[in-house]
């Protein structure tokens, strides 16, 4: 069955930097569309960052320049690189593996706090 486990979450200053890890198993990896989104208390989850599997990119306004997305075929493994932590940016933050349907992992709690 569809597998994605993300890792990598926890709790950070602002201005500090964590890096998102998702594994998936069961699907063939590199012909998905790679997603990261987030989920903040009371809020609407959002996209953050996808990934196409020739390796281009698209980030939200908010994270640009401060989020890097990448992928690794081989490892069946998308990052997510998060540099220059805001407390905004605190929320529960989710990989999906795009399809008609898609596949969730289970999410990774990043926390943002001064």
């Amino acid at each position: 069955q569809v597998q994605l486990v993300e890792s990598g979450g926890g709790l950070v200053q602002p201005g500090g930097s964590l890096r998102l890890s998702c594994a998936a198993s069961g699907i063939i990896f590199s012909i998905y569309t790679m997603g990261w989104y987030r989920q903040a208390p009371g809020k609407q989850r959002e996209l953050v960052a996808t990934i196409t599997r020739a390796g281009n990119t698209n980030y939200a306004d908010s994270v640009k320049g401060r989020f890097t997305i990448s992928r690794d075929n081989a490892k069946n493994t998308v990052y997510l690189q998060m540099n220059s932590l805001k407390p905004e940016d605190t929320a529960a933050y989710y990989c999906k593996a795009e399809s008609n349907s898609g596949y969730w992992g289970q999410g990774t709690q990043v926390t943002v706090f001064s």
